[in-house]
């Protein structure tokens, strides 16, 4: 059997815009240090790989050039995308991947591909000089939760004119930042790139939909494992 390699824009459905990644479906598996390699090679923010356990229910990997990561929304929307679009999985049956995360559940709705993650409730903190430091723009509220901080400004205006300071954010106890802003429309990823989702929340649950669209499949030469 083939190996498929799929170049997938989420977020997005179109060419220049939304998150990129790639995903591999695999036949049988691999190796993690040759998952990682393949990453490297590829060289997007994310590779995906997808290996079949059972009928609807898929283990999940994330892969960056440099490291496994144990959760990625984008990731996560790019594989379910290919199983419903090659019809692999019939759009009306929802896909349960296997994850270092825990078991994540993706169905297909109205608005897009609609992923289920456990909520990670941020709990507010001081705006200290050194979060100050972090944006270039006047910060209205702060907070953090297990992994990241999280910072509300003003408006879009100040959003899209905001120049992180990346060296001071990798010298703290986290692994990101997430800035937001009140927006009259709805949840907008303001990067270079951009991208559109919907969160809604419910429970302990937080439900992010969003689109996708592939922009080439190929083979990958499998002699490479």
């Amino acid at each position: 059997m083939s190996t498929y390699l799929y170049r997938v824009n989420a977020f997005s459905q179109d060419l220049n815009s939304g998150n990129p990644a790639y995903v591999m479906r695999l036949t049988s598996p691999i190796q993690k240090q040759v998952m990682q390699e393949i990453a490297k090679e590829l060289n997007l923010p994310i590779t995906a790989f997808l290996l079949e356990q059972q009928c609807n229910v898929y283990e999940l990997r994330w892969f960056t050039p440099s490291e496994e990561i144990k959760l990625c929304g984008h990731g996560t929307l790019a594989a379910a995308h290919i199983l419903w679009e090659e019809g692999i999985i019939e759009a009306q049956h929802p896909i349960t991947f296997t994850t270092k995360s825990g078991h994540l559940k993706v169905e297909k709705v109205r608005k897009g591909v609609q992923l289920a993650f456990s909520t990670d409730a941020p709990s507010p903190i001081d705006i200290t000089s050194t979060i100050q430091q972090l944006v270039n723009v006047p910060i209205l509220k702060a907070a953090q939760n297990s992994d990241r901080y999280l910072i509300e400004v003003a408006d879009e205006e100040s959003l899209k004119g905001l120049v992180p300071n990346l060296d001071l954010l990798a010298t703290l106890p986290v692994t990101g930042l997430v800035v937001t802003s009140p927006s009259n429309k709805y949840a907008f990823q303001s990067s270079e790139r951009g991208g559109e989702l919907f969160i809604d929340y419910q429970d302990d649950l937080t439900y992010i939909t969003g689109k996708a669209i592939t922009i080439y499949k190929s083979h990958f030469n499998e002699l490479l494992f």
